[in-house]
């Protein structure tokens, strides 16, 4: 049996390569990564490709090589290593070696000289050999025993491969290189000489250089173009052509001071790759390796974990009897005996704090009924209290009405700490067992929140991989997937205690390393304290209030916008000249792009033409259908998300519909929603508030919206200080009439109506880092002209321009930005050389602290709001729920006789939330519907 071939690795090759053709990713921190995991999953490919292969991989050494002395000029043209490419390398490294790969860096030769020996040396031992690599100088090695793979584009070439790719042999490979040159590493070839007609040449002459210049005369007659006048040229510059062959030669002859029997590879070093995939974020990775399973492979946006446990649900779950053991460093304890369950109530009353977690059996806080608890007072030590579990032979448990009844004290103890993951959904949940959770109120996913908002997951398992360095049992590794999967209920204790003991051991120790992390970063510790912790209590209460909402006016709505859909289909088929499936892509890409030859504004990743929204919102300024388009798409939207969507939402016992507010979400501090998602509900559109008209107040109670004007132009006037903007919100002045009058030089009095709209683009534009295209798009106007606006602009407010310019050097300088109260939001693109990515991040840097201090404000008002109406009492009492947050607007249920001095008391209260350069102004108004109260 053949030996297994040497595997070769062009290292270097693959790093420049997955860098420009990889998404780019980062780590919460900053640190480029996505080249180091384009590189690793393509070296676990080879692996798992060839399992029994000795194998190297070669990387280029810093400094001159032997090519340098030969001609000055290589790759001097060549730019220095990007910044977010160079951090790589070390880390790309380190993980080579950790996987227990042989690494080669070689002075004074190349990566390509390096494999190209190597290779020769197998051949002579009779071995074969595999070269990984994307640069086609590799080619000139193929021969019988030596093959290429490039793991990119799963491509392997052989010699007839090598054929079929150049049109030629691989023994004429290096004079391919040297007649037509090599710009990238500045070989200069011959002036002239393309890549079609060195093919040509060589074709023709059936030989190399030697050959070619052996009979100059016979070029005049082949038959390619310019073939006629080439051996002038060929003549001219014949010493620039052997020198270009000599550089453009793999040197097979380097010292190594290593052997083949030096390329075998070693058992990775699990604890080096768990520090670095923990460094590096491979949480995918990391999960793998922390079950015990071997390096696998997966794409470059991360694999699938491998289930840590098998879920045991195809068939009944096993039967359970209660039982206690120690798994790893963590002893877990399932409490069924009522004995057990009083020590453990002595010991959490004796406790300052405690974590605790509910095992329920939906997501929906609404409709959640309690399968157990979870408990931990130390790191290590946890217990799993089963109340419901119902399964075919589930142990006896203890009472749920009496465990919830004793624990109720200890979850209202105003003295004692609650820590957990994802608080408000448990607070949630036993409120409807009628509990009331008090006390300081600990919340791991907040607090990573707080830590990095821009951070892309709060869940637990990620934070346990990222920060503990622990893959994490999952739900779906012990209930199944899809329409087999099993409720909490329904699960074994012999799974279902340690899921979740581990859930709540592993929220104490998060707290416990998070926490420090915040005390000693910044101002987050005020963030969290002040504004994350106390909201949960605030949202909650909202949540369970929920909104009346009239379900026939929404089926009336829903029946309307099917009749106008149909239509403006059968307008879509009379513009295109045929029918055809609306929703499709492709096929409204032919039709525009191809049969009725509107120009591509733009390509999506793969070359198509896009039909994204934002391209056919240009079309249709110029064009029906893109315009016909857009309107059945916006409808369609409507109609599916929220006409037909929110009667089904309303819950059956309350009779109201309850959202669900995340807090975790937006890198900005901003609240988002879900089931429904509230924030996305149009206001500027007729049929977006004719959507808000279903949102009702009950019998004998109004609808008050109070909402913060222009929040974000009042921040900026305040971070800016400039004077300008300071005096026309100061003087009351119509900010955006005052622009116009600034940017149109025009008196105030004189503002058109289209000026005003066009100053208020270029107010909420610049704010968000408009550029002059993107304002000119947007006023439909030249981007010249656009330009001339925004000059205006900073000319008369000068101190925007300070401000943004100060933003940016200031994000450059620390990697963050902050908002008035502290908040941060890092910004890893902020030096990255990828221009657009860069111009992102500098946007973003001056747009956050605006977003954020908004944010951070209605929070302020929020809290305070819900403070001053749970302190009611008696007869003077305000009879209010805060019932929705949206934006910058607070949505109340009022009792209709108290409407009015509401209005003038959460005005107040709200306007006094922050404390400015520039007054905040809330504009705050009642009415039947929250359509209405606008």
């Amino acid at each position: 049996m053949a030996a297994s071939p040497i595997v070769l690795v062009d290292g270097s090759s693959y790093l420049y390569r997955a860098f420009h053709a990889l998404p780019p990713l980062t780590t919460s921190e900053g640190q480029p990564t996505g080249a180091v995991k384009g590189v690793i999953n393509m070296l676990k490919r080879l692996i798992k490709d060839y399992p029994d292969s000795p194998m190297a991989v070669v990387f280029d050494a810093p400094g001159k090589t032997f090519r340098d002395a030969m001609y000055a000029q290589y790759k001097a043209q060549r730019p220095p290593m990007p910044d977010d490419l160079r951090s790589q390398v070390t880390p790309l490294h380190e993980c080579v070696k950790a996987l227990g790969l042989p690494l080669l860096c070689i002075e004074g030769v190349e990566a390509d000289d390096v494999i190209g020996t190597l290779a020769r040396l197998a051949t002579e031992a009779g071995r074969d050999a595999v070269i990984s690599t994307g640069d086609k100088d590799m080619a000139q090695l193929v021969n019988a025993h030596i093959t290429l793979v490039n793991t990119m584009k799963d491509e392997t070439l052989d010699i007839a491969g090598v054929k079929a790719k150049f049109g030629l042999p691989p023994e004429l490979i290096i004079d391919y290189l040297a007649l037509m040159g090599d710009k990238v590493d500045n070989i200069p070839g011959v002036p002239g000489v393309g890549e079609k007609t060195a093919i040509g040449l060589l074709q023709g002459m059936e030989g190399g250089l030697d050959t070619i210049y052996g009979d100059l005369d016979k070029i005049k007659t082949l038959s390619f173009r310019g073939a006629k006048t080439l051996s002038k040229k060929l003549e001219e510059h014949r010493d620039q052509a052997y020198l270009s062959y000599r550089l453009a030669t793999i040197k097979t002859d380097c010292e190594l001071e290593l052997g083949l029997d030096d390329l075998a590879i070693a058992a990775p070093d699990r604890e080096a790759l768990k520090q670095w995939y923990k460094r590096l974020e491979f949480k995918a990775w990391l999960t793998e390796l922390l079950a015990g399973h071997d390096e696998g492979v997966d794409d470059v946006a991360g694999g699938t974990a491998t289930p840590a446990a098998d879920s045991g649900v195809e068939g009944q779950a096993p039967s359970a009897a209660a039982d206690s053991g120690c798994r790893g460093s963590r002893c877990d304890t399932v409490i069924v005996e009522q004995a057990e369950f009083d020590r453990w109530l002595t010991r959490l009353g004796e406790a300052d704090a405690f974590c605790f977690d509910l095992e329920t059996t939906s997501l929906n806080y609404m409709e959640a009924d309690i399968v157990g608890v979870g408990l931990a007072l130390e790191p290590g030590e946890a217990a799993y209290i089963p109340l419901a579990h119902d399964y075919l032979d589930a142990p006896d448990q203890l009472d749920r009405k009496a465990v919830l009844a004793a624990l109720a004290p200890l979850l209202g103890n105003e003295g004692i700490t609650k820590i957990g993951q994802n608080l408000k959904y448990d607070i949630s949940v036993l409120a409807r067992y009628d509990i009331a959770v008090k006390g300081e109120l600990m919340d791991t996913m907040l607090e990573s929140y707080v830590l990095d908002s821009t951070a892309t997951r709060h869940d637990m398992d990620s934070l346990a991989l990222k920060y503990l360095g622990e893959a994490t049992v999952k739900f779906e590794d012990i209930a199944g997937k899809g329409v087999k999967q099993l409720t909490f209920n329904q699960i074994a204790l012999e799974q279902a205690a340690p899921y979740a003991c581990e859930d709540v051991d592993i929220t104490l120790r998060l707290h416990r390393e998070l926490r420090p992390r915040i005390d000693s970063t910044g101002r987050l510790a005020e963030v969290l304290d002040e504004l994350e912790r106390p909201l949960i209590w605030v949202l909650s209460r909202i949540e369970r209030n929920g909104v009346a909402l009239d379900a026939e006016r929404l089926h009336t709505q829903s029946r309307e916008l099917a009749e106008r859909i149909r239509e403006l289909e059968a307008k879509a088929f009379e513009l295109a000249g045929r029918e055809f499936n609306l929703g499709s892509p492709k096929q409204l890409g032919q039709i525009l792009f191809e049969e009725q030859a509107i120009p591509v504004i733009k390509k999506t990743p793969k070359g198509a033409p896009s039909t994204a929204e934002a391209v056919l919102e240009e079309l249709a300024l110029d064009y029906p259908l893109p315009k016909v388009i857009m309107e059945h798409r916006g409808l369609s939207k409507l109609r599916s998300t929220y006409t037909d969507k929110l009667p089904k939402l309303v819950d059956k016992a309350t009779g109201r519909l309850h959202t669900s507010y995340h807090q975790a979400v937006t890198a900005t501090g901003r609240l988002s929603s879900s089931d429904p998602n509230l924030q996305n509900i149009p206001i500027r559109t007729d049929e977006g508030r004719r959507i808000r008209q279903a949102f009702i107040a009950r019998p004998g109670y109004r609808i008050v919206a109070a909402d913060y004007s222009q929040i974000e132009l009042r921040i900026m006037a305040h971070l800016s200080g400039d004077k300008g903007l300071l005096t026309a919100f100061a003087e009351g002045r119509d900010i955006h009439a005052a622009t116009a009058a600034e940017v149109f030089g025009v008196a105030l009095d004189k503002v058109s109506g289209d000026q005003r709209r066009s100053a208020k683009a270029i107010n909420f534009g610049l704010i968000y880092g408009m550029s002059a295209w993107g304002l000119g798009r947007q006023l439909h106007i030249e981007q010249s002209q656009a330009k001339t606006y925004i000059d205006r602009y900073f000319d008369r407010y000068p101190g925007v321009a300070r401000y943004m310019e100060r933003i940016r050097a200031q994000a450059a300088d620390d990697g963050f930005v902050e908002t008035v109260f502290g908040r941060r939001l890092y910004l890893p693109e902020i030096h990255s050389q990828n221009r657009a990515r860069r111009q992102g991040a500098e946007r973003t840097a001056i747009n956050a602290p605006m977003q954020g201090t908004a944010a951070d404000i209605i929070k302020r008002a929020m809290i305070d709001v819900d403070a001053w109406l749970a302190a009611q009492s008696g007869q003077d009492a305000f009879d209010a729920w805060m019932v929705m947050q949206v934006h910058d607007e607070l949505v109340f249920e009022v009792k209709d006789d108290q409407v009015e001095a509401f209005v003038d008391e959460v005005k107040t209260r709200m306007q006094n939330a922050a404390k400015l350069d520039v007054a905040l102004i809330v504009e705050a108004e009642s009415g039947a519907s929250w359509d209405e109260a606008h």
